[in-house]
């Protein structure tokens, strides 16, 4: 396997958790814009982390890619970091 090949499969595995977080983000723009003044890098950067650590996690133990079971483990990692990184506990 050449080098770009490796790299393009390594980009298709993360491709999701950059793509949940942008979606987050851009959904909590519309909803919370006051709580992302100053911190939507940081916010969409641990999405980011937590939803590639997920997904290479669901790899290692499933032994495969695309399982069902980590792509909800995903939704659930990264909506939890989400709220964590907004502060949802504060209203």
């Amino acid at each position: 396997m050449s080098l770009l090949a490796a790299f393009n499969h390594v980009l298709n595995l993360l491709a999701p958790a950059f793509a949940l977080a942008s979606w987050l983000l851009l959904c909590s723009a519309l909803a919370w814009r006051a709580r992302l003044v100053g911190r939507w890098r940081r916010v969409w950067l641990a999405d980011s982390a937590v939803g590639c650590a997920v997904l290479l996690a669901g790899l290692l133990l499933a032994g495969d890619d695309g399982r069902m079971a980590t792509y909800a483990a995903l939704v659930l990692a990264c909506a939890t970091s989400h709220w964590l990184g907004l502060r949802g506990w504060r209203r």
